[in-house]
């Protein structure tokens, strides 16, 4: 997906929130599109549809929030990073060169979904792309980054999850008490910091 794509994306859902068409109950918004539940007692479909695409198509004149910064601490390998090993004999890198070209890279939010508050970061660089692993885990635990295709992410809670783990972090990615669950947001600016164990 390109990042213009992407801004459409944030722009339309930002649009549907702030200034709701009737009939609308909610939306997700995805990598490329925005999925709309409505009511079609409270509406009629062809109106919402037509208004959806006219607000499609109007897009350009809407600004988009500013981005947020973030910079994630990140213990790489040994138990943190347990795929850290597989992943250098993948790109031909040794593991400091896995470390510094992921810890080098500026990373946007392009989409949270899997589990809530999961970032979907574009921005991995292209010698760290790999594809998923053949057998996915049951188990990865909360906090692991992760690198899958040309993505990095972030597992907010332990799951089963099938993409090369090389990091974790403490950062909290989801609080339901919080006002905002998700700690980042589609558009957020993303980079990581590598640290010690027990720093």
């Amino acid at each position: 997906m390109t990042a213009g794509a992407a801004r459409d994306v944030r722009r339309l859902a930002a649009w549907l929130r702030e200034d709701a068409p009737a009939g609308l109950v909610d939306l997700n918004p995805g990598y490329a599109s925005v999925l709309v539940r409505y009511d079609p007692v409270t509406c009629d479909p062809e109106a919402l549809s037509a208004e959806l695409g006219r607000r499609a198509g109007a897009l350009s004149a809407r600004r988009e929030r500013e981005p947020r910064s973030f910079e994630i601490p990140v213990r790489y390998g040994g138990a943190d990073g347990f795929d850290l090993a597989d992943v250098a004999r993948e790109t031909g890198l040794d593991e400091d060169g896995v470390i510094e070209a992921h810890a080098s890279a500026l990373y946007e939010v392009r989409f949270i979904g899997f589990s809530p508050g999961f970032p979907y970061l574009a921005g991995l660089p292209e010698r760290l792309h790999m594809a998923r692993r053949a057998s996915p885990r049951h188990h990865v635990p909360a906090g692991s980054v992760a690198i899958a295709g040309a993505q990095a992410g972030i597992y907010p809670c332990a799951s089963p999850g099938g993409w090369s783990v090389i990091g974790r972090t403490d950062f909290t990615l989801f609080d339901p008490a919080a006002s905002a669950a998700a700690t980042l947001a589609p558009g957020d600016r993303v980079t990581f910091r590598p640290v010690r164990s027990g720093a």
